[in-house]
């Protein structure tokens, strides 16, 4: 799977405005509603949002994956926030996030939903291109860097 085969450059936010987990998540889904990717904002905010609270997807390493499967979107969707002044998000290290990748996939489609968790893991993985992406200073910046890793 290629990321930017499902990452709009539009639904990219960088930097983010909101100061805390729930603001920032909002934030994000607010960005896909934006770009007509959801069916239903609310059913979208409600799954993540229960999601987040069976257990916080801040994965550690500065680096949070908050996603959700529900009828809200019709495909999978992705979004990316970049945050100036890292967020708390009760991650698994206890260390705030300053990026955030939300996901959302239709109820019936777990195989392409655990193949995008999969791949931008293995992508936070790589330290330099990691901390090239909390420096992103715009969309564009950060849509070209995952672009370049995807593809290069």
């Amino acid at each position: 799977m290629v990321l930017t085969q499902i990452l709009q450059p539009t639904c990219i936010k960088a930097p983010l405005n909101g100061k805390d987990k729930d603001s920032v998540i909002t934030e994000l889904v607010d960005l896909l509603a934006g770009n007509n990717l959801l069916v239903d904002r609310d059913v979208v905010l409600e799954s993540v949002f229960a999601r987040e609270q069976t257990r916080s997807t801040g994965i550690g390493a500065g680096i949070a994956i908050p996603h959700g499967k529900c009828n809200g979107v019709n495909e999978l969707v992705m979004a990316v926030g970049i945050a100036a002044e890292p967020v708390n998000f009760d991650s698994i290290d206890q260390k705030p996030v300053s990026i955030v990748v939300l996901l959302v996939s239709p109820v019936d489609r777990t195989g392409p939903h655990i193949q995008a968790l999969a791949r931008i893991s293995r992508l936070m993985l790589d330290d330099e291109f990691k901390t090239k992406l909390e420096n992103a200073t715009s969309p564009e910046d950060a849509y070209q860097l995952i672009s370049i890793k995807e593809n290069g």
